[in-house]
């Protein structure tokens, strides 16, 4: 099948993977009108869509049911990005990760269903299968989240699938695994890397490091995103990563070799509470429909450390203040 839309809102389009998803958007299809609606929260940036046209900006949560309906009137679909995303901010704050994650997508699915949309489209995350031993998560397998970030975005999906039980919304929902690239606010892993080799700072690494991930650049995840939203049946879920996996130490080994730094910069820290060591996707289903990663990762790290290099007035601001209180509060000397 393939769908098109007049008009699209994107909410949480001024984060990470939404501002590339708005960039991929006008280009791919500038036909589309989009409005952005974003809180503009600490990791929300007007910079990120810094020099892209033809779209609208509203400043606004998705928990503001009023606005959302009156913006979701004027849409034909909706993409949500709206999230909080951190786990490691999650055990600090559960209940910002609560209203956002799970409120602001039911406001999101009223919003869909009192409208009619054609579909609304949920970005959720691997992290809702929660650690995975052995084996390769599929879409099938059942949501054993471990997290507070992670058991938020489950809710959310909870409260998703049952707007489309109860009222018929046209749901669709894609499982992204680990995603890295340009604009990504610093306090994730591989920007914490980058940034820091850059100031020859310590690169803190939970326990030993060997927590698995399979890292996948930003501009693949949103190429998926956009099959999915265009291409996929309603009522589908779609695992969405490279199939590869990588370790924390052997990204921070990369970094430092792409970077020509010495691997004594290197730091274990004591571990997160909880921390889910492994997260692996079967991503068979959305190959069938027609995407698969095109950026290695070794490609994608290259990338991605030139753009953090290149950009330095962009991201030097964030790291500061309350950034700073953050990091000192979740990187604590490993005691053995």
């Amino acid at each position: 099948m393939s769908r098109s839309f007049r008009r699209l809102l994107v909410a949480g389009a001024a984060g990470f993977i939404g501002s590339n998803f708005v960039r991929l958007l006008r280009r791919t299809h500038p036909e589309i009108e989009v409005t952005v609606l974003d809180k503009l929260t600490y990791a929300g940036n007007r910079d990120n869509l810094a020099g892209v046209d033809g779209y609208r900006f509203v400043e606004g949560d998705v928990c503001d049911a009023s606005l959302v309906d009156r913006l979701a009137a004027e849409c034909d679909a909706i993409v949500n990005f709206a999230a909080e995303t951190h786990v490691d901010r999650s055990l600090m704050d559960p209940y910002a990760f609560i209203e956002t994650d799970v409120r602001g997508t039911a406001v999101l699915c009223e919003a869909a269903r009192k409208h009619q949309h054609e579909v609304l489209l949920l970005v959720s995350t691997d992290e809702v299968y929660g650690e995975v031993r052995e084996g390769r998560s599929r879409e099938t397998d059942p949501l054993r989240p471990r997290s507070p970030y992670s058991a938020s975005k489950a809710g959310g999906e909870h409260i998703a699938w049952a707007y489309a039980e109860s009222f018929g919304l046209p749901l669709l929902v894609t499982r992204g695994s680990n995603t890295y690239g340009p604009h990504q606010y610093p306090e994730k892993l591989i920007p914490v890397l980058i940034t820091n080799a850059i100031d020859d700072m310590r690169l803190p690494l939970y326990n030993d490091g060997s927590a698995v991930r399979d890292f996948l650049f930003v501009e693949d995840h949103c190429l998926a995103i956009e099959r999915v939203l265009l291409e996929a049946p309603a009522g589908g879920v779609y695992n969405v990563g490279t199939a590869a996996e990588t370790t924390g130490l052997q990204v921070a080994e990369a970094v430092l070799d792409i970077m020509g730094k010495p691997r004594g910069l290197i730091e274990f820290v004591a571990d997160r509470p909880g921390h889910d060591y492994r997260y692996a996707l079967d991503i068979s289903r959305i190959t069938a429909l027609g995407w698969e990663p095109r950026v290695t990762f070794a490609e994608g790290l290259e990338t991605t450390v030139r753009w953090y290099r290149d950009h330095q007035d962009w991201w030097r601001p964030l790291k500061s203040g309350e950034y700073w209180d953050y990091y000192r509060r979740n990187y604590r000397p490993l005691v053995r």
